[in-house]
């Protein structure tokens, strides 16, 4: 796997390019310098986390043959003041499923996601606490 990234502007703002072209933009907030012209690398992480367990949970139950209708996330991170970098302390994953999809077999798959499958989760692991919540047709699911 490998990434190429080239500065577009003066101050913080970055093209990244994946190995099959895809691209993502990068900068910081205006505060910290930044144009605010993409995602900061912290937010990536948090994406990545979110895209990580949502490809593994929709693999999972669609295996299991279960019909999901909609298939959203919210992911909120904190962060710690560790010397002079800022990484996550806590992260915490809402996942909101809709469709017919079995109760058991929902929780399952976000449990599976988090302690086996999500490479992003496990790169995280050794210095953040991952929660997750699986929210089912609008109902919170016991974890």
């Amino acid at each position: 796997m490998k990434i190429t990234l080239d500065r577009v502007n003066d101050n913080f703002h970055f093209e990244l390019k994946n190995e099959r072209g895809h691209i993502v933009n990068v900068d910081s907030r205006p505060e910290f310098g930044g144009d605010n012209m993409g995602a900061s690398p912290m937010e990536l992480v948090l994406m990545g986390v979110a895209g990580c367990s949502a490809i593994d949970m929709i693999s999972i139950l669609k295996k299991q043959r279960q019909e999901i209708t909609s298939f959203k996330a919210e992911v909120e991170g904190e962060r710690i003041q560790v010397g002079e970098a800022k990484p996550f302390k806590e992260i915490d994953v809402v996942f909101f499923l809709e469709g017919t999809i079995n109760e058991e077999k929902a929780a399952r798959a976000a449990q599976l996601s988090f302690e086996k499958y999500c490479s992003v989760a496990k790169t995280v692991e050794p210095t953040a606490t991952i929660k997750y919540k699986v929210v089912l047709n609008g109902v919170q699911l016991d974890s």
